[in-house]
């Protein structure tokens, strides 16, 4: 059974998740404002396999309470439910640490069909644990554990597509999904220059105009975890007034392995 925290403000919505997803087997808990939802998910001896998240919330809004969270090291899996369904605004929840969005009014097989893929990657993050090993590497080269994760090595930094971690030392960073989706596209299109409108519509499947330099933000963040000197990247290249290039040494791009639902 899956534990879901559902934070939403609309009573009648929030009565009608609970119904559907006790009905689906779930175990389910509400609040209906912001600072309550960062309250309760700063219990460290409970924890949620998903969290579903309005963004129009009182005392604080879900930006704010999915930012709480990935600053306190809580990497739940995030449904984001929004009337702002403006690129710009699922962008910002992305940014924020949400994993997938949801704009209202939405159909019900939709949002189960989300929520379960997020509960799938929260299991799959159980099983491998947090100290999932990845592997022998020589120099740059993918590693790859034939089972749960995709893993990249270059430069003595050891990226984990199914935990989530880019390892470089003794060092762990905990990538969003959103950001790790970004990573393994500008990898296997490594050497090829990546336009900002392909990363919205091939990564966060945004299809509607919008101010693609809202995508800057995440390649500084990247930056920050891959470069030595992010003010002087030699990795993650801009293109100016096109997009991005991910340049490293020539190698095997990382694989997908199925996983059963």
């Amino acid at each position: 059974m899956s534990r879901v925290l559902v934070v939403e403000d609309e009573t009648h919505l929030a009565d009608g998740l609970r119904f559907n997803l006790e009905a689906e087997g779930h175990s389910v808990e509400i609040v209906a404002d912001g600072e309550t939802a960062v309250t309760r998910l700063a219990r460290r001896r409970e924890s949620f396999d998903a969290v579903v998240l309005d963004v129009m919330l009182p005392f604080r809004d879900g930006f704010q309470v999915v930012a709480s969270m990935r600053a306190a090291k809580n990497y739940a899996p995030v449904l984001m439910l929004t009337a702002r369904s403006r690129p710009e605004d699922v962008l910002r929840g992305f940014a924020a640490g949400a994993d997938d969005y949801l704009p209202k009014p939405f159909e019900l097989p939709i949002f189960l069909a989300r929520l379960q893929g997020l509960l799938r990657r929260s299991a799959w993050l159980r099983e491998s644990g947090p100290h999932a090993q990845c592997g022998e590497h020589q120099g740059d080269q993918q590693v790859d554990d034939g089972e749960t994760s995709d893993v990249y090595a270059f430069d003595g930094k050891i990226i984990d597509f199914g935990t989530l971690e880019l390892r470089s030392g003794d060092t762990i960073i905990h990538l969003t999904l959103m950001e790790a989706k970004l990573l393994r596209h500008l990898i296997e299109n490594r050497g090829k220059v990546v336009t900002r409108k392909s990363i919205l519509e091939d990564v966060w499947g945004l299809h509607e105009d919008t101010d693609t330099r809202a995508i800057d933000n995440f390649i500084v963040r990247l930056r920050r975890y891959l470069e030595e000197d992010p003010s002087n990247p030699q990795r993650l290249l801009t293109v100016r007034g096109v997009g991005y290039r991910f340049v490293i040494p020539e190698q095997s791009p990382p694989r997908s392995h199925q996983r059963k639902a």
